[in-house]
């Protein structure tokens, strides 16, 4: 009997040295972010929407470890950026106010909406939900603001409108004037919505204006956006507190354009084109919206629109 439990002792030990042999990269990782107090980040590949954008108020963040509020706001769009719906990182001891700083930013809607403009429409959010403990774990949960089979039926719509409106002749100024009057014309303002908070419209997604012909303004800037990207033009959402519409890069400038102002609601009932707010500046942008606040927006977070006398 005694002789049996030595052998099956051996054999456990055997087994052990072996999985430590064959996972020995793993265990000393593991080890090794013991003793540094840094865990290691899992990071996944990003998914096919990823952009990638070129701007000054956010920046891919690689290394998911954090040292000032900076780094965790590129952390958040880098989340988002890559398509992730869940995500873990760790505040590091070195950086005391991580967590502080953390609640701050999870805490700020306004300043996460702003992130969530720099991404692509299908990797956005409808809610983003932050959790952390006393050890500096933090996780990040996303709920996508499309689901699939949204997303399948609005690109099998882009596709098709694009190859019946859209040319090689065009020049790419010509190409966003098409597609901005293709979905005007095809598209009503979500008044309904725009006034209770209700619709039976999908009218706050692209969704909206491109498949059931009704939208409100983040309709229209995401069924533009997702256009503009498939025209290879550098593109992102502006924002303030009642409003939002697209910003994109074309000819060596940063333009405005605004299709929701651009397909105004009539008192008579009859629809409109207008092209106001189409490849405009920010002085042009803000003299024409005079008296109202619709068009201000944050300066310190969509640089590439001050104006060179604001600078």
């Amino acid at each position: 009997m005694i002789m049996v439990k030595k052998y099956f002792l051996s054999f456990i030990l055997i087994i052990i040295l072996a999985l430590e042999i064959f996972n020995i990269d793993s265990i000393t990782n593991k080890v090794a972010s013991f003793i540094m107090n840094k865990p290691s980040v899992l990071v996944l590949p990003n998914n096919e929407y990823k952009k990638n954008l070129n701007v000054e108020f956010v920046k891919e963040n690689n290394e998911f470890i954090p040292f000032s509020k900076q780094d965790i706001i590129d952390i958040y769009y880098s989340v988002l950026n890559n398509g992730w719906e869940d995500f873990t990182f760790y505040c590091p001891s070195e950086y005391e106010d991580c967590i502080k700083d953390l609640i701050d930013i999870s805490n700020d809607t306004n300043l996460l909406t702003n992130i969530n403009n720099f991404v692509h429409p299908f990797n956005s959010f409808s809610n983003i939900e932050t959790t952390y403990d006393i050890s500096g774990e933090v996780n990040i949960k996303v709920t996508k603001l499309y689901t699939d089979e949204e997303i399948d039926i609005i690109e099998d719509k882009i596709d098709n409108i694009y190859s019946e409106i859209i040319n090689d002749k065009m020049n790419s100024e010509e190409k966003i004037l098409t597609i901005h009057d293709y979905i005007i014309n095809n598209a009503k303002y979500d008044i309904a919505m725009n006034e209770t908070k209700e619709s039976i419209y999908h009218s706050n997604k692209a969704l909206g204006p491109l498949v059931e012909g009704y939208a409100i303004c983040s309709g229209y800037t995401d069924a533009m956006a997702l256009f503009l990207i498939k025209l290879g033009v550098p593109n992102y959402k502006i924002s303030n507190d009642n409003h939002v519409w697209n910003g994109l890069y074309i000819n060596g400038n940063w333009y405005h354009l605004d299709l929701t102002w651009d397909d105004p609601v009539s008192d008579n009932g009859k629809d409109y084109l207008l092209h106001q707010y189409f490849l405009i500046d920010t002085e042009e942008m803000l003299n024409l919206s005079e008296g109202t606040d619709e068009h201000n927006f944050d300066r310190s977070i969509y640089l590439e629109f001050n104006m060179e006398k604001d600078i």
